[in-house]
């Protein structure tokens, strides 16, 4: 099987490299007590940018390696050693390379040496715990996690940057004329469609130096995909003017110049968008006595319509000078008027929700309790934020909550109508996380607890939850009923008649104090009894 050499469309899978995670690290040196938190950052992970190389002239290297991935970030370290950075994937591709994603929208024309294109940008590394100190966290026990980077599918397409383009039926003779207009040496033969990529020629006309595309050839009904369609017409979407190359010499019965010009002409406007080009039409194979004979009777009919013609010879040379410099006329006209193309770089970002920093929309993607609706949290700030957080870590977890509460997702829910138990997403469609809404949580950073921990997600102490039951329930206690009632009435419908089930709040018998009374005594006992004879 034979293998492509000139590839003008291809498929490219990337995927960027992730952030390093970040570390929680304490500082710890002999005589020196309270070192304070020193985890590092995590580095960010590589990007994968296409870059334009007049070198390249196809893309038959991402034809054979379709998918490319750049390198990770390191993760940080103790004494505030930060990550090593991803190295950045540069990918190189031809001058005029159009990128679109995967439903055909427009994202770049890369035209000019040196343009580029961040296609995929590499996540950002994690915080370490050390940039997360503050005056009322001091010694964080969490760190963040480095992002995912892009991952996307796009198309590249090859329109090739030329300033004139021949078009005309399959052996007109436009390769043989590329071939004697400049050094390009592209296939030949006395056969149709013997073009099947194009081929590009650099052609001098005095001080004008210029690019000439050889475009495969068309045929009636192109646009309804016979012979090779108008796959190669967006070739010569860039040229500054269109040259129609017609066979004078054709055996093939039924055709003449005028009628394959208006064949040619229907299949250009069918394509759409080439109908403001300049147009000149080269007469070619004047050198065979019919053809000469052809040339002379159709050139007034021709002429009559305003367009330019110039009876040529691939084969002899006779009218190329004359048809190089009519060229190079139309190229200089159009290069005065068009901009100097200065080399870019280009960032694909995603855009805002209109706007604001965040949305919040009802939603019925997770079904809810009976009584309690869903909701959706769509915004940059906070799918960056549910991205970066550890949530096997309490206190990473309360940072994320104060990060919300004070963005103002909490105060948007309560304005549309949320309620203490719905259901709440944050995050990619694909990747969601769902979080039970529990409004009125305060700031917790101030909270002082062990690091990892956060005291308003402690549900584990049965001291806790039997505080908060007994907060639960004295709106509805009795006229005369204090709090020590109220929690002797739940110790009994929760544990029966078995066990004491009476007490004094503060008392010896409090639960809550119980830990307490046995750490005092065994204090006691140890100062009775300090060598621990018993």
């Amino acid at each position: 099987m034979a293998l492509p050499t000139f590839v003008d469309r291809v498929t490219l899978h990337v995927s960027a490299g992730r952030g390093g995670n970040g570390v929680a690290s304490v500082h710890r040196e002999k005589f020196k007590p309270l070192g304070g938190p020193d985890g590092g950052n995590g580095g960010p992970g590589g990007s994968i940018i296409l870059r334009v190389d007049p070198a390249v002239t196809t893309l038959l290297e991402y034809h054979h390696s379709p998918k490319r991935r750049a390198e990770h970030g390191g993760h940080g370290a103790g004494g505030h050693r930060n990550g090593g950075h991803g190295k950045d994937l540069v990918l190189s591709v031809p001058d005029g390379t159009v990128v679109r994603n995967r439903d055909g929208e427009l994202l770049a024309d890369l035209v000019g040496a040196g343009t580029e294109l961040v296609i995929a940008e590499g996540g950002r590394g994690g915080l370490g715990n050390a940039a997360l100190a503050s005056a009322k966290r001091k010694a964080p026990g969490f760190a963040l996690l480095g992002e995912p980077g892009d991952e996307l599918e796009v198309v590249l397409e090859l329109k090739v940057v030329a300033d004139i383009g021949l078009v005309g039926f399959p052996s007109a003779g436009k390769s043989s004329l590329i071939a004697a207009m400049s050094r390009a040496r592209p296939k030949i033969a006395d056969y149709p469609f013997t073009t099947l990529v194009p081929n590009l020629g650099v052609v001098t006309a005095g001080e004008t130096v210029f690019t000439v595309a050889d475009v495969p050839g068309l045929i009636e009904g192109a646009s309804e995909g016979r012979g090779l369609g108008h796959d190669f017409l967006r070739h010569v979407e860039r040229c500054a003017a269109i040259v129609h190359v017609i066979d004078t010499a054709s055996i093939e019965p039924g055709r003449n110049p005028l009628d394959d010009l208006d064949i040619i002409e229907n299949e250009l406007s069918r394509y759409g968008g080439l109908e403001d080009r300049p147009r000149l039409v080269a007469l070619n194979k004047i050198d065979v006595p019919d053809g000469r004979d052809i040339s002379d009777i159709t050139i007034e009919d021709l002429r009559s319509r305003g367009l330019r013609v110039i009876p040529v010879s691939a084969a002899s040379g006779e009218g190329l000078k004359e048809l190089t410099f009519a060229m190079a006329e139309i190229v200089a006209a159009s290069r005065t008027e068009k901009p100097v193309v200065e080399a870019q770089r280009i960032v694909l970002r995603p855009a805002g929700a209109d706007g604001a920093d965040f949305t919040v929309i009802e939603s019925d993607e997770v079904p809810a309790e009976p009584g309690h609706r869903g909701w959706r949290v769509r915004g940059t700030k906070p799918e960056r934020w549910v991205r970066q957080t550890d949530f096997s870590n309490d206190e990473a977890v309360g940072f994320l909550a104060d990060r919300l509460n004070r963005l103002g997702v909490e105060d948007r829910l309560l304005q549309l109508g949320a309620i203490e138990g719905d259901t709440v997403l944050i995050g990619r469609d694909e990747n969601s996380v769902v979080f039970d809404f529990k409004p009125g949580i305060e700031a917790g950073a101030e909270m002082l607890g062990r690091r990892g921990e956060d005291q308003r997600f402690d549900d584990r102490r049965d001291a806790s939850r039997r505080r908060r039951d007994i907060d639960a329930a004295m709106p509805e206690r009795q006229e005369g009923e204090t709090r020590a009632d109220v929690a002797r009435r739940l110790d009994v419908e929760r544990r029966g008649a078995a066990g004491p089930t009476s007490y004094d709040i503060g008392g010896e018998d409090d639960p809550d104090l119980l830990g307490a009374h046995e750490a005092e005594q065994a204090r006691e006992w140890a100062e009775d009894d300090p060598e621990g004879r018993g």
